[in-house]
């Protein structure tokens, strides 16, 4: 994670007027803006999110707001472009640095920051992101978020209000695909779909769990096709033969191997 602060040069206090936040695995941008953040101040695209009063510009925007800056992927010359400055392949990131972040338009920069340094409000506001993410039955999620608070979100109606997300209403097996959004800034199926921590943190129930809870009761309650044999003193074979007669019901298949809760493995010894 790469961490600048965004100042304006005309500025003699140099004060902080966003965050710009990257993560190189995933190559996405976040930009989040100070609690007080004046939206005469803040960068014009910027601005209308401070109006708002939100406080985290999303990966769209944020990524927008970074190609404003930058040579567009489009140029007429880019190739020779990238070879005057030693880049072998347009990347945002890399074109980003060459001016720390300047442009013609305006009078931004971008000043680098450890992550020690980081201003207590991030500190605070990184504690909500989200951990881990557990699909559940009927269009619910069990959120985990790195403060500890685990949260069980009915998200039916937030996918209801967008058009793109009704393929998570009708597929389940799609649904199923949820997975945490680099930095924990929601949690997505896909690049496109995705729902804010914010939203899922303000509109979940708590439930008295944590991720070490899940952790445990994964490790313990879950067994594969070996362990399951070894339970029932089978063979695999045997274990196959059981699930074709309906009489075990794996929770997840592979080609190679399949997971059973090890509760139903006891029962089964117990017949």
């Amino acid at each position: 994670m790469k961490i600048f602060a965004i100042r304006d040069e005309l500025d003699p206090q140099s004060v902080d007027l966003a965050y710009l936040i990257y993560y190189e695995g995933e190559k996405r941008f976040y930009i989040e803006l100070p609690e007080d953040a004046d939206p005469w101040e803040t960068p014009l695209l910027l601005s209308s999110f401070a109006k708002r009063g939100e406080r985290t510009v999303n990966a769209y925007w944020s990524k927008l707001w970074v190609q404003q800056r930058i040579v567009p992927s489009d140029r007429q010359n880019l190739g020779q472009i990238l070879r005057d400055n030693g880049l072998s392949e347009y990347d945002e990131y890399e074109l980003l640095m060459l001016g720390m972040g300047r442009c013609a338009q305006d009078d931004y920069y971008l000043v680098p920051m450890a992550e020690s340094d980081m201003p207590i409000i991030l500190i605070d506001r990184f504690q909500k992101k989200v951990e881990d993410v557990v699909p559940l039955t009927d269009k619910h999620l069990l959120v985990f978020f790195r403060n500890g608070v685990v949260r069980k979100c009915d998200v039916q109606e937030l996918l209801k209000k967008e058009a793109a997300f009704s393929p998570l209403l009708v597929n389940d097996a799609l649904y199923n695909t949820v997975s945490v959004q680099a930095g924990g800034y929601g949690v997505c199926w896909g690049d496109n779909l995705n729902l804010a921590d914010d939203q899922l943190y303000e509109n979940g129930e708590v439930v008295p769990l944590s991720l070490d809870d899940f952790r445990s009761f994964v490790k313990n309650r879950i067994v594969n096709t070996a362990e399951a044999a070894e339970l029932l003193e089978c063979s695999r074979q045997n274990i196959e033969d059981l699930i074709r007669r309906n009489k075990l019901h794996p929770i997840k298949a592979t080609p190679k191997n399949k997971l059973f809760l090890k509760n139903e493995i006891t029962q089964r010894k117990w017949r």
